[in-house]
C-alpha cells in the first residue's frame, strides 16, 4: 500500500466550461456563438444533439455550488459564455448576462470555494466569426475588449484568471479539419489563428494586469507526449508532432520565438498579420501554466504539407483505452511535466484538466466508476512523482464536475464525477462513487494506492 501525499497548500478543484453545462442558449439576451451555430448543422454532432440544455446550470447553478460544497471541493474552475456578456462580441454590455456570472462568484465565495475562471473556452460570438473569427486579427482587439469588461466587473472578488484553453485544440478542430466550431478547413492559414490566439491572449493579460492588481493569470495549453511508432525517439513525424502540438503553444510565451522546426511556416502565413510589438504582449510573464492533459499521441509520417503526422492506435499487451479511444498512460503525465521543468525553466503548473471518459450507467440510484477512480490514482502517483522531482505544480482540477456535452461526440461520453441523467428534463445530479472518492482526497489531502 503507497500513501501518496500532497503539499498542505495544495489546491484541489473541479472544471466544466460553459457551453458544456450552461444550456440558456439564448436566455437573458445571449447571443450566438459559434458552437450553438455548428450543432445545428446536420451531421456535425452525434444523434444531432446540441448545448440548448446541457446541463442546465444555467437554471441549476446554486444547486451546483451546494453540491462542489459537499463534495470538499476548494476551487472551481469554469468559463464564461463571451456571447452572454456581449452578444456581438464587442460593443454593448448584456447586464443580464454578466450579471449571472456575479451571483455565481458570489455564491462560490460564501461556500468558501476559489473561483478559478477562463474567459475563453471555444464558444467565439457568431457575430465575430462573421467577420472571419480567429483567422482575422480585429478579433484579438474584441478580446482585449471583453476581458476588460468581465475583469472590471469580478476582479474584485476574482484573483485567478485563464485567458484561453486549450488553443492547440480551437486551431487544429475548428480551423484544420472541422471538426468543432466553426468547421473550417484551412490548413495553409492555420497558423494565422495560431499567432492570433497567441496575441489575444498577450492583450488579455495586460488588461488583467490593469484591472486586477495582485492577480494570479496565466494560459491553458493541452499539453501531450509525443512518441514515435518506430523505433527512432525522434523521427520526423515526432519532431513536427511535438512543433505543433506542443512548442507552438509554449515557445512564443515563454521563449519569445515560434518552434525552429516550423517557424518559417509561422511567418509565411502570417504576413501582413504579424508585427514586432507583437512580442511585447505574447511574451509578457505569466503568473502560471494551466496544463489539460489526458494521454501520450504515438505519430507516424504523412506525406502532407505542415501537417506531415497522424495519430497511430497503440497495440502491446493489456494496453487500456478510455471510451473516448484515448490510451491511458500514466507514465507520459509525469514525462510532460519534466519536459516543462527542464525546457521551461520549470513554470508554476495548476493541472487544469485531467480525467477520463467512461460508460458509466446508473444502477439501484448509484453510479459505481471504480476504473474512473484507479485511472485518478495512476495519473495522480505521476503528478506527485514529478512534484518530488521538482515540478512546482499548486493545484489540480479533475475534468469534469459534470457528465456534460463532450463537443462532437454530444451526451454519449461521460467524463463527469457528477452524474447527469440528460433524458430527464429536470436534469438531476447524482454524485458517482468517484466524487465521494475525490472528495476525501480534498479532504485529506493523500490517498491510498495499493
Amino acid at each position: 500500500m503507497i500513501q501518496v501525499q500532497f503539499p498542505k497548500d495544495f489546491l484541489w478543484g473541479t472544471a466544466t466550461s460553459a457551453y458544456q453545462i450552461e444550456g440558456g442558449y439564448n436566455a437573458e439576451g445571449k447571443g450566438a456563438s459559434t458552437w450553438d451555430t455548428f450543432t445545428q448543422k446536420s451531421g456535425k454532432i452525434k444523434r444531432n444533439e446540441n448545448g440548448n440544455v446541457a446541463c442546465d446550470h444555467f437554471a441549476h447553478w446554486k444547486e451546483d455550488v451546494a453540491l462542489m460544497q459537499s463534495l470538499s471541493i476548494a476551487s472551481y474552475r469554469f468559463s464564461i459564455a463571451w456571447s452572454r456578456v456581449l452578444p456581438e462580441g464587442t460593443g454593448k454590455v448584456n447586464d443580464a448576462g454578466l450579471a449571472f456570472y456575479d451571483r455565481l462568484v458570489d455564491e462560490l465565495l460564501a461556500k468558501n470555494i476559489l473561483p478559478f475562471v477562463t474567459l475563453y473556452h471555444w464558444d467565439l460570438p457568431q457575430a465575430l466569426e462573421n467577420k472571419g473569427g480567429w483567422l482575422n486579427r480585429e478579433t484579438t482587439f474584441a478580446f482585449e475588449y471583453y476581458s476588460d469588461i468581465v475583469t472590471r466587473k469580478l476582479g474584485d472578488r476574482v484573483k485567478h484568471w485563464i485567458t484561453l484553453n486549450e488553443p492547440w485544440i480551437i486551431m487544429v478542430a475548428g480551423y484544420v479539419l472541422g471538426a468543432h466550431a466553426p468547421g473550417n478547413i484551412r490548413p495553409f492559414s492555420s497558423f494565422r489563428v495560431a499567432h492570433n490566439l497567441l496575441l489575444a491572449h498577450g492583450r488579455s493579460m495586460s488588461v488583467i494586469r490593469t484591472n486586477v492588481p495582485g492577480s494570479v493569470a496565466g494560459i491553458t495549453n493541452a499539453l501531450t507526449p509525443v512518441y514515435s511508432d518506430s523505433r527512432s525517439k525522434e523521427s520526423k513525424a515526432t519532431k513536427r508532432a511535438h512543433a505543433i502540438m506542443n512548442q507552438l503553444w509554449m515557445d512564443p510565451i515563454f521563449k519569445g520565438h515560434y518552434p525552429k522546426e516550423i517557424e518559417s511556416l509561422v511567418l509565411s502565413q502570417n504576413k501582413k498579420n504579424m508585427f514586432p510589438e507583437d512580442w511585447k504582449l505574447i511574451t509578457q510573464k505569466t503568473d502560471f501554466l494551466g496544463v489539460n492533459h489526458y494521454s501520450r499521441m504515438i505519430v507516424r509520417y504523412l506525406p502532407f504539407p505542415i501537417y506531415s503526422f497522424f495519430p497511430v492506435t497503440p497495440k502491446y499487451p493489456a494496453v487500456e483505452f478510455t471510451s473516448m479511444g484515448w490510451e491511458v498512460y500514466p507514465t507520459g503525465f509525469s514525462e510532460l511535466l519534466r519536459w516543462i521543468r527542464e525546457d521551461y525553466d520549470n513554470p508554476t503548473v495548476y493541472i487544469t484538466e485531467n480525467g477520463i471518459s467512461l460508460p458509466d450507467e446508473l444502477e439501484n440510484n448509484q453510479v459505481s466508476d471504480p476504473r474512473r477512480i484507479h485511472y485518478l490514482q495512476r495519473y495522480l502517483l505521476e503528478l506527485n512523482r514529478a512534484m518530488v522531482a521538482g515540478s512546482d505544480v499548486k493545484g489540480y482540477f479533475v475534468w469534469s464536475f459534470l457528465d456534460n456535452f463532450e463537443w462532437h461526440e454530444g451526451y454519449e461520453k461521460r467524463f463527469g464525477i457528477v452524474y447527469v441523467d440528460h433524458s430527464d428534463p429536470k436534469r438531476p445530479r447524482l454524485p458517482k462513487q468517484s466524487a465521494h472518492w475525490y472528495a476525501k482526497l480534498c479532504r485529506d489531502n493523500s490517498f491510498q494506492l495499493e
